[in-house]
């Protein structure tokens, strides 16, 4: 599950309107689960970027970033 547009759209909008005037505390909890699905999304795209890439090493062996840097943070892969 992606972010959308309209998403996005409305993290910028609270954002100006929190400089101009501040948020209300509704508009803050809603800025703040914004915020955090588009982090979650950003990492989702990075952990599908990084398991498609692979590292060949001096030794000539084959190291799938994804794998290596998924065990490391207690995860598989994905």
């Amino acid at each position: 599950m992606g972010i959308t547009e309209a998403q996005i759209m409305r993290i910028n909008e609270l954002a100006r309107k929190s400089k101009a005037e501040g948020l209300t505390e509704k508009e803050r909890l809603e800025q703040t689960m914004l915020r955090q699905e588009y982090i979650a999304a950003i990492r989702r795209n990075l952990r599908g970027q990084l398991d498609n890439i692979n590292i060949q090493e001096k030794d000539g062996t084959i190291t799938n970033l994804g794998e290596k840097y998924g065990e490391k943070h207690g995860e598989k892969g994905n």
